[in-house]
């Protein structure tokens, strides 16, 4: 299971790349291989501020539909356009080519409220 350790995580399974006042998100390799193989990633909330803990978007797979929650609070600024053709690059690349959104973090606080790579691996190996 990769979980690079540069990243930030949440216990709904987003990784989270900061970069300045910017924040990339997408979901981790835990979370694409429990959801299979994804056929659609819905968002609509570009432009849009969205508030740590709701739903940015949604992700559907062979099986199911999954919401995706916002780590922290802020702007969707862009959306990861090659995901309209192929929603696959996110179980290929969750952590690369695969990533969903972009956003201007409003509250750096809410950062440190993140998970580091050592406290999610104790979270899905339970």
């Amino acid at each position: 299971m990769n979980i690079p350790s540069e990243l930030k995580y949440t216990k709904d399974h987003e990784w989270i790349k900061i970069d300045g006042d910017t924040a990339t998100i997408g979901i981790t390799d835990f979370a694409q291989s429990e959801l299979g193989d994804i056929v659609y990633v819905d968002v609509d909330t570009v432009d849009d501020e969205v508030e740590k803990d709701d739903v940015f978007g949604s992700v559907e797979a062979v099986k199911t539909v999954s919401d995706l929650f916002m780590p922290l609070t802020g702007e969707v600024t862009e959306f990861n356009e090659a995901l309209e053709d192929e929603p696959e690059l996110v179980n290929k690349d969750p952590y690369g080519d695969g990533w969903m959104i972009k956003v201007a973090i409003s509250d750096a606080s809410q950062i440190e409220e993140l998970l580091d790579a050592e406290a999610y691996k104790n979270l899905i190996e339970g």
